[in-house]
């Protein structure tokens, strides 16, 4: 590693700090640019009582509302210029906080003016819901945005979660997308700040643009772009030992998707079963003229891999998140992997050079119960690697009773090494821990967990 790559390397992880600050700073001055324009177009110029400054308030809350959830539209757009910056985990990580946020405060907001509007006009409150509708249809598609929110809000809950296989909680999680068209129309046709058009409402629109746009294009149109210009194929299915099961892809070009290894996709299988699901998989190996997967049998989705037949059509989106070479911030190179993580960090060991200092720690409770060791084992031969294998059950440290682990032994310099980390969100998150302990930058541990 030469000194100019280092210099490289730590330029890069400025430049991806400082914008992925950027992006989150964004969202809130445009909340704060939204009232802005609300105050601006005379909104508290008139409010003498208690229920008028308390109107002025639900008005401001569904401001910050829309803006959070033109956010979160756009964390999950599957926007390049948003994966490369925040990566897809952070991403997500965003999308689910603010959603969530978002989500509660349009509930607040549609209580609120409910609520004010019923004692302005004299009703009760359970009459002034069954009123919106003759204010226009836009109010009518407002209170079915509010259910479609409340739904969510309820299943996103940590105990509907445990409770529920991913598959369905997605397809429920889907109706924050109806939500948003239905509550976008009245904010034009109804609100006051943007209804009367000016620079407000070309603010207003031009958000909605970004990230409504943004999605349609990444979300929808661009799975079936790569479909039809890559043809991806499964080509070989193969159970492996440890009860995992591997598929290897081919298709055209697959070249142009730029993919690193460490990276995953969201994998779309068209057979019946598996044509309505999607599921991200790290690819198993180093992307070439195949891609390849390895994939546990822990869901229904990823135990029907092992009855796919070649010639399945597949659609792969991606690639996906920032577990790569590209984001390393020193020379030194620490892997970590658990279980069925081993698959990105198998597909990085790949690309490894003979400038590389590699150490490989590879955690599985048995030999026969780790996935694609053998294969590791002659990677780290190859790349003159060092490679620990730490077997048996779980002890005190993120190691095995017999063979405690701990971050600052594998490390000579922290201050010049990576930490690649993929398993078990809890367990990734206690090597994240001792990483961070042992000196390591927060910019150098790179973590991909596994759970939803």
């Amino acid at each position: 590693m030469t000194a100019v790559d280092t210099a490289a390397r730590a330029r890069a992880t400025a430049w991806r700090s400082w914008w992925a600050d950027g992006l989150e700073a964004a969202v809130w001055l445009a909340a704060v640019t939204g009232i802005a324009f609300m105050i601006a177009g005379g909104s508290l110029a008139y409010a003498s009582s208690a229920a008028d400054w308390t109107y002025a308030l639900g008005r401001a809350l569904g401001i910050v509302a829309a803006v959070l959830m033109m956010a979160q539209v756009l964390l999950a757009s599957r926007a390049p210029w948003v994966e490369r910056v925040l990566g897809h985990d952070r991403a997500i990580a965003l999308h689910t906080r603010w959603g969530k946020v978002a989500i509660v405060l349009m509930l607040v907001h549609l209580t609120i003016m409910t609520t004010v509007t019923a004692s302005y006009d004299g009703r009760s409150v359970v009459s002034q819901v069954l009123t919106w509708p003759q204010y226009g249809w836009w109010m009518l598609a407002a209170l079915v945005a509010g259910v479609a929110f409340l739904v969510v809000l309820v299943t996103s809950l940590t105990a509907v979660r445990l409770r529920w296989p991913y598959e369905r909680w997605h397809a429920v999680h889907l109706l924050v997308y109806v939500g948003v068209a239905f509550a976008v129309p009245h904010q034009f046709l109804e609100g006051s700040t943007f209804r009367s058009g000016g620079v407000a409402w070309w603010f207003w629109a031009v958000l909605w643009v970004v990230s409504l746009g943004s999605f349609v294009i990444f979300r929808i149109a661009r799975p079936l772009v790569l479909l039809e210009h890559h043809d991806v194929r499964v080509e070989a299915v193969t159970p492996l030992p440890d009860g995992s099961t591997t598929v290897t892809m081919t298709g055209r070009y697959l070249d142009h998707l730029h993919a690193r290894p460490g990276q995953f996709f969201l994998w779309r299988f068209l057979t019946p079963g598996l044509a309505w699901q999607h599921h991200p998989y790290s690819l198993s190996a180093a992307p070439g003229d195949r891609l390849r997967i390895t994939v546990k049998p822990s869901g229904d989705g990823s135990r029907a891999l092992a009855g796919l037949t070649p010639g399945t059509r597949v659609i792969a989106d991606g690639p996906l998140g920032v577990f790569h070479h590209g984001t390393r911030t020193g020379h030194a190179l620490v892997l970590v992997a658990a279980g069925i993580g081993v698959t990105p960090v198998r597909a990085m060991l790949e690309e490894c050079g003979p400038e590389d200092e590699v150490t490989v720690v590879i955690r599985a409770r048995s030999r026969d119960e780790a996935p694609l060791l053998e294969e590791v084992e002659a990677l780290a031969a190859e790349r003159g690697a060092r490679l620990i294998v730490v077997l048996g059950p779980r002890g005190d440290s993120w190691g095995s009773v017999d063979q405690p682990m701990a971050v600052r032994d594998l490390v000579d310099e922290p201050a010049t090494t990576d930490l690649f980390v993929c398993g078990p969100s809890p367990w990734a998150q206690q090597v994240a821990d001792d990483a961070r302990a042992s000196g390591l930058k927060p910019e150098a541990i790179h973590l991909e967990k596994f759970g939803w």
